[in-house]
């Protein structure tokens, strides 16, 4: 495979370096919103793609859905022109990067389903051009990008590593939180190819206060698996323990701020149902 030449590469660096790179986001909801306002706010042109025209009326009139995303920081970027949004997927030609934040729930059988990233694929193909920048960041099983992703992106005629580049970049969105705010969330980024990381890279280093490269598109899908298996095995063990230390006449929220005490080998976690065994089999895995 012959990757993508140095002067192409050059190129989009040169532009993401100087503002100049155009950033669509497909997918306006908890991800793809405050994804879109950061790197808007860094002064880059975002537009914005999503499937329901209500959410695109609201956010052409400087309104928002999210109740952790304040209408004046819409407002603030839409009246600035660095932001609109769009039901048109074929101004994907425009862009010089697509991310995807496309929902990922599981099957009634509890399997992942990927129909929203197959969706997106196909809408996104006809579309494509030499020397567009594409990352995934829907959480998925390792391998979704370049065994699912990546051959419907390849019906264009383009190929991954040599036509465009393609990366993966897992969404750590952690809403309502006060004290992360999405642009100071470090960003784990894994690429197709070298040239594909080095550029997904420098597109998130330009937004994102920290990047965290890995080898390949698969580990950067196996670290948000480790992410989220890490919280939900330690929520449903506190979970289990809340039961245990209520028969018991404990509070289970002294226990654990006194254990947190322990300046090594603990993380505190809390109890809470998202992680509860009678979870719906439609919550959504990110």
């Amino acid at each position: 495979m012959t990757e993508l030449t140095s002067e192409l590469v050059s190129e989009l660096k040169a532009r993401i370096r100087a503002g100049r790179a155009k950033v669509g986001v497909v997918g306006l909801g908890y991800v793809g919103l405050p994804l879109s306002l950061t790197f808007a706010r860094a002064g880059f042109t975002v537009l914005g793609f999503d499937i329901d025209p209500a959410k695109i009326t609201r956010l052409a009139a400087g309104g928002s859905y999210l109740k952790h995303i304040p209408a004046e920081a819409v407002l603030a970027q839409t009246a600035s022109g660095r932001f609109s949004a769009t039901t048109d997927f074929s101004r994907v030609r425009e862009l010089d990067a697509i991310l995807i934040c496309v929902p990922t729930p599981l099957t009634p059988a509890r399997e992942p389903d990927l129909s929203y990233i197959v969706g997106t694929g196909e809408s996104l193909w006809p579309h494509l051009r030499r020397g567009q920048l594409v990352v995934l960041e829907s959480t998925s099983y390792p391998g979704t990008t370049d065994e699912c992703l990546r051959p419907i992106l390849e019906k264009s005629g383009l190929r991954a590593g040599v036509d465009f580049y393609l990366a993966f970049s897992p969404e750590r969105e952690d809403p309502g939180n006060a004290h992360f705010e999405t642009a100071q969330i470090p960003k784990v980024v894994g690429g197709h190819t070298p040239a594909c990381l080095e550029v997904a890279a420098a597109l998130y280093g330009a937004a994102i206060a920290s990047v965290v490269p890995v080898s390949s598109t698969r580990a950067a899908e196996m670290t948000k698996l480790l992410e989220n298996i890490y919280r939900s095995v330690n929520i449903a063990l506190v979970n289990e323990l809340k039961m245990l230390c209520h028969r018991m006449g404990m509070n289970i929220f002294e226990i654990i701020d006194a254990a947190a005490t322990k300046p090594s080998g603990f993380n505190p976690s809390f109890r809470g149902p998202g992680w509860a065994a009678t979870a719906s089999p439609s919550t959504p895995s990110t």
